[in-house]
């Protein structure tokens, strides 16, 4: 009860801060994230040893100087993005879809009208927050899995926001559930599924090449593509200027079935490596991607048992 408590204390005292801020115009918004990334590069130096690391190991061909200014871009990217996560409360749809086009716009409603029961990959490069508006070329469900906020009121918040646009916001360990009942219930749905991060080495069932070292990856995506025979697309999204995002919906397979084991995943990295070298400075180098480089067990895995 004390801890609720204090949750919920800690929640009024911040909510009304934010939700003011998703009032101000792009061009204040911007000027209050230039601010916090300077404090947060050089005065805070968040994450800044691991954020080098990731880009040192990542691309080692690369000078001192050009890794240490992708790092300072980075940072004005990470604080702009949840700048633009606040600004969900209150934009207006005309101007959220102005700001997130997509390239090949027919391309995709015409595969969600023949496929409306699929799969949608993504991954932590641009603003992954923002494609929540990809609802708006589709009729069916857009279910997301996400990982919950462990203060409830801030959970409860952040699905509010992320849902204004027509998306259901899933909690990931219930998110097969729900899986399942859509599809017993022969309804359609697109489940959408960021699957660039690191599982525990122990609970990894592939291991494969990111940046030329071997990495534990999330093969959910594909595991849940085959069991259900849903074909599999992903957003490759790009950011052309500030605030301001260009996706290209990309077909990965629509038969999963008859693709070799863990292709699907192999599709994903290979698109999201050449996404990421395109744009580095845009990529979420926050966490260790890198961390589990040479703790890959030599056993045989189980290929039914994939990592979600």
């Amino acid at each position: 009860m004390h801890f609720i408590m204090i949750q919920f204390l800690v929640f009024i005292l911040v909510y009304p801060f934010i939700y003011l801020i998703s009032f101000l115009p792009f061009r204040l918004l911007y000027a209050l994230s230039d601010f916090l990334s300077f404090i947060t590069f050089h005065v805070i130096g968040y994450r800044k040893k691991v954020i080098y690391n990731n880009l040192r190991t990542a691309f080692p061909e690369k000078s001192e100087k050009e890794i240490k200014e992708i790092q300072k871009k980075f940072y004005h990217h990470f604080v702009d993005i949840f700048m633009e996560m606040i600004k969900i409360f209150t934009i207006s749809k005309k101007e959220f879809m102005k700001r997130v086009s997509f390239t090949n716009e027919e391309e995709l409603k015409t595969f969600m009208k023949k496929y409306p029961s699929n799969i949608l990959m993504a991954s932590h490069h641009s603003n992954y927050e923002w494609l929540s508006i990809i609802k708006q070329h589709f009729d069916h469900p857009f279910y997301v899995a996400y990982k919950q906020v462990e203060n409830k009121y801030f959970d409860n918040l952040a699905k509010k926001s992320r849902s204004r646009f027509g998306s259901t916001l899933i909690p990931t360990r219930q998110y097969r559930r729900l899986m399942n009942t859509v599809y017993k219930k022969k309804e359609s749905g697109t489940y959408g599924l960021i699957s660039d991060q690191n599982p525990l080495p122990k609970k990894a069932q592939y291991w494969r090449s990111f940046f030329g070292k071997r990495v534990p990856v999330f093969t959910g995506a594909e595991k849940f593509a085959k069991e259900y025979n849903y074909p599999v697309a992903y957003v490759d999204t790009r950011k052309i200027k500030r605030g301001y995002y260009q996706a290209t919906f990309k077909v990965i397979t629509e038969n999963p079935r008859e693709l070799p084991d863990y292709q699907i995943t192999d599709k994903f990295f290979e698109i999201l490596e050449n996404q990421i070298r395109e744009q580095p400075e845009y990529y979420f180098w926050t966490h260790k991607r890198f961390k589990h480089v040479g703790k890959e067990p030599s056993a045989k895995k189980n290929p039914n048992k994939v990592s979600v």
